[in-house]
């Protein structure tokens, strides 16, 4: 077991890493000081028929009183429909102030449940209980929203959970595109932070079909560790906290241009980290191996181009959308070296010249 503390202006709190926590959930919440009063579980259906039975016999254990919610899976459940459910249910349960609501799933079911609990009552406490690679991401840092059809996370606000309880047991049955798309995210913090970290991912993964535990537990922890720090200087994005939005500016464009749920996030932020390293070289005048970037994802399963079904114009107009755009213009991190980023902005022009380029390359 390994915890990370994550220290905000807002709350200071663990992220606990190992094998079969749950059924330290009863220590892990008197360590925290969370009496509560009742408890919510949301999660969705694939986890639910997966896991539900074991984390409520750990439940059971603990004494206090508790019911599941479970929504549809997938990204179209951060929506206004699916919160309004939640927040109906909860009413209807009578969770009062002191209740605790838990996110038992990957990136979707922390995101609406954060958001959920920072706005039932004017906010009651709440866990995450990641059950992807991804979430290793999404459930640190207090990132809580909602999707709006004009664009992804757009309703939301800043919200630390009280803890994050994560349990690699639980991604012992993720199909490949979960990891795949968890993995996105792990590349993502060492091309912000540390290449040698980078350097090592490159070559020793090969393949992520026989990823073992021990690499895992090293993903998980690298990426948490590098979110952390970053979210301890910066936790509401008034500066460098947007560094972690490296390749997500193209790649919530895509989610949003094909319908969230047609291409998994991390998918798309492949996509769009391709994207930036590439407009990276030319703004910089540099290399930051970008071929050699692209070989490696086509290598392990990541969709390296844009299917052109999709406009350049269409992803221009939703990249202005984008909540780091200001004054109309879009905004890109990228990076003057590996483990070195900038927030560069251009108007949307000069994107719709680079994406073309880049697409004329890429297809």
């Amino acid at each position: 077991m390994k915890e990370i503390k994550v220290q905000t202006t807002s709350r200071t709190y663990p992220v606990i890493i190992g094998k079969n926590l749950i059924s330290h959930l009863s220590n892990i919440l008197s360590n925290i000081e969370l009496a509560p009063t009742k408890m919510m579980v949301i999660t969705d259906e694939t986890v639910s028929a997966l896991f539900r039975d074991r984390f409520e016999r750990e439940l059971k254990t603990i004494g206090i009183d508790y019911f599941f919610h479970v929504v549809p899976s997938g990204e179209k459940s951060k929506s206004f429909e699916t919160y309004y459910e939640c927040m109906t249910a909860a009413l209807t349960n009578h969770l009062d102030r002191r209740s605790l609501m838990i996110a038992f799933g990957g990136g979707v079911i922390g995101d609406l449940t954060g958001f959920i609990a920072a706005t039932y009552m004017r906010g009651i406490p709440f866990l995450q209980i990641p059950t992807t690679l991804l979430a290793h991401d999404s459930a640190v840092g207090g990132k809580v929203a909602i999707n709006h059809p004009l664009g992804k996370n757009m309703i939301g606000a800043f919200y630390q959970p009280h803890a994050v309880i994560y349990d690699i047991q639980f991604l012992e049955t993720l199909p490949i595109d979960e990891i795949r798309s968890g993995f996105a995210e792990v590349v993502k913090h060492g091309l912000i932070k540390d290449p040698l970290f980078v350097d090592w991912l490159v070559q020793h993964v090969h393949h992520l079909q026989q990823l073992k535990e021990e690499q895992l537990l090293t993903f998980i922890e690298k990426g948490i560790t590098i979110k952390a720090e970053i979210v301890s200087e910066d936790e509401k994005e008034l500066g460098t906290r947007a560094f972690l939005n490296f390749g997500h500016t193209l790649g919530h464009a895509l989610e949003a241009a094909l319908g969230y749920g047609r291409i998994s996030h991390g998918d798309a932020v492949a996509i769009g980290m391709l994207f930036a390293l590439y407009v990276s070289n030319l703004t910089f005048g540099i290399d930051l191996g970008y071929e050699r970037m692209k070989e490696w994802f086509q290598k392990i399963g990541f969709p390296t181009s844009i299917h052109s079904s999709i406009s350049s114009e269409q992803l221009c107009e939703r990249m202005k959308n984008d909540k780091k755009s200001v004054n109309n213009e879009i905004r890109m991190v990228l990076l003057e070296n590996i483990g070195t980023p900038k927030l560069v902005n251009f108007d949307e022009k000069t994107i719709y010249s680079l994406l073309q380029q880049w697409r004329g390359g890429a297809i």
